[in-house]
């Protein structure tokens, strides 16, 4: 199973993002621009995933002077698993076309015979994912 750059991307974003939208004892907007400098990724492609992340309610946009983006929630309620969906990855080990698909990978349509064994890798990786917070992954370690 390989995590795409989109999702690899969105989460290390939101992490920048989380990091640094606390500036003391307030809260402050995060521009793409910081982000994509600090992260070394595309402000375009940031833009992309950004979209997708404010229409998933993960992120509030702020315009006007001093805009960018905050967190809609706290880092410590922000999940990893949900940042990973909202920009469209799917969190699964199958080469099928959907979880719980009855259609399989095979040219025939049914399952392979490990299906079983990647399915449940799948929802592990769901699991671990949605019990890292954004303040997990940012606590100094």
């Amino acid at each position: 199973m390989r995590l795409s750059t989109k999702g690899r991307y969105a989460v290390m974003a939101m992490a920048d993002l989380a990091r640094h939208s606390v500036d003391g004892a307030s809260e402050r907007s995060v521009s793409l621009a910081e982000i994509a400098t600090r992260q070394e990724i595309s402000l375009s492609y940031l833009e992309q995933l950004f979209s997708r992340l404010r229409r998933a309610g993960l992120v509030k946009s702020v315009r006007g002077p001093g805009g960018g983006y905050r967190l809609a929630a706290g880092a410590d309620q922000t999940w990893v698993a949900q940042i990973v969906l909202a920009v469209d990855e799917p969190i699964r080990a199958t080469r099928c076309s959907g979880q719980g698909s009855p259609r399989g990978c095979m040219v025939g349509g049914e399952r392979c015979i490990t299906h079983d064994l990647w399915e449940g890798l799948g929802r592990e990786i769901h699991r671990y994912l949605a019990s890292v917070s954004l303040a997990d992954v940012i606590a100094p370690r």
